[in-house]
């Protein structure tokens, strides 16, 4: 017997699930550390979707939509959508759930006037791969740096009077990256997708 894949709307009831799905999804990536508890509300229309088999979520996707330009994403004459979170759990991964939750998404934004949709993803090959064989072309991008201060940068945040150590932080560089990944044992390049509608 062949698994239906059937892609509907989100309702608050698959929030656990979501959140569940969410967390593995990511755990192979550059982003296994961004863990949420809960699905993440948005200030402006979004179009939000899950991937459901036998009652289970296995896939999710979330566009936050423009309704004027340049609010969510970046400033262009026409109105875009921000994919801020597009997971398949592990388990179904590579049978074209993404493919399918994308397909419908990409639908019900062009129904909206949406002209783009944009997608923020970190240096995962695989990853990187399937967006640009959907049609999706880099934009732009920069590094996300993770500093332990073991690293040689423990001088730059001394002790503060109350006894307050700093012992990791979290950085945005433009800097070469060969020479980020020499000093910091964790840098990720952060890339921005975008692919048009019309």
């Amino acid at each position: 017997m062949t698994d239906v894949l059937i892609v509907r709307p989100y309702c608050d009831s698959d929030e656990r699930s979501w959140v569940v799905c969410r967390v593995l999804s990511f755990l192979e990536t550059g982003f296994f550390d961004d863990i949420r508890r809960s699905k993440e509300r948005y200030e402006h229309e979004a179009i939000e979707l899950v991937a459901e088999i036998d009652g289970e979520i296995v896939g999710l996707i979330d566009v936050e939509c423009e309704s004027e330009p340049g609010t969510i994403c970046e400033d262009r004459p026409d109105l875009g959508g921000m994919i801020w979170h597009l997971a398949v759990h592990p388990d179904r991964q590579r049978r074209g759930v993404a493919t399918r939750l994308l397909r419908e998404a990409e639908l019900l934004a062009r129904d909206r006037g949406l002209a783009r949709l944009e997608a923020w993803t970190r240096d995962d090959p695989v990853t990187r791969a399937w967006y640009e064989s959907r049609g999706f072309r880099h934009v732009q991008s920069y590094l996300n740096v993770f500093i332990e201060f073991d690293e040689g940068v423990r001088d730059l945040f001394p002790v503060t009077a109350d006894g307050l150590r700093p012992v990791r932080a979290f950085a945005h560089a433009l800097g070469d990256p060969e020479q980020m990944r020499k000093r910091f044992r964790r840098v990720h390049e952060n890339v921005l997708y975008e692919l048009s509608l019309v």
